[in-house]
């Protein structure tokens, strides 16, 4: 079996999880989701803890298996803690600031770039720290929007500026040389 797929998901108080055949409805403090799975997978709940078994062992199925546990588990750990992606901004005079919901970029651009977050992300700026925090209820969101944000100045390798992740290594490349 599945190591992955066999393990319970266990739910924390103050979330609610609902199974309606193949679909399943997580609702919680933060917020809430709602997903179908493939009609294989059975998805029960007992008492605390969610469960998911499989059919048979085909390859597909398998995959199914450990698939479905991961996105569950997701599930109830956003409605009720929540995720978050931490971006740095480095570089001389490049900024983040925070106007009303959105995000205000000032990154060597003739212009400042404004992102807005979409319905359940939501962003926060630290000046001194030059972070940007990106929060959330759903994982893949979250990420997809770092992802985007990175994607508006990306780090470059000669001098590291940029909008990079919270430890992410930049392998920096040699200028050119002088001559001698």
């Amino acid at each position: 079996m599945s190591r992955i797929g066999r393990m319970p998901v266990n739910v924390p108080k103050g979330v609610e999880v609902q199974v309606n055949g193949s679909s399943v409805r997580v609702k919680g403090p933060k917020g809430e989701m709602s997903h179908t799975f493939p009609a294989e997978m059975k998805v029960s709940v007992e008492g605390g803890t969610v469960r998911i078994q499989r059919p048979s062992d085909e390859r597909n199925v398998r995959a199914l298996h450990g698939m479905t546990r991961a996105l569950i588990n997701n599930m109830v750990v956003g409605v009720s803690t929540g995720f978050e992606k931490v971006l740095e901004v480095n570089g001389v005079g490049y900024r983040a600031e925070i106007e009303g919901k959105n995000l205000v970029l000032y990154v060597g651009y003739s212009h400042p770039v404004v992102v807005q977050p979409p319905a359940g992300i939501s962003f926060e700026s630290d000046a001194k720290t030059r972070q940007i925090k990106v929060k959330g209820f759903d994982k893949q969101g979250v990420g997809q929007v770092a992802a985007n944000v990175r994607e508006i100045r990306p780090v470059e390798p000669y001098h590291e500026k940029g909008i990079k992740y919270l430890g992410e290594k930049v392998r920096r490349k040699a200028g050119k040389t002088g001559k001698a």
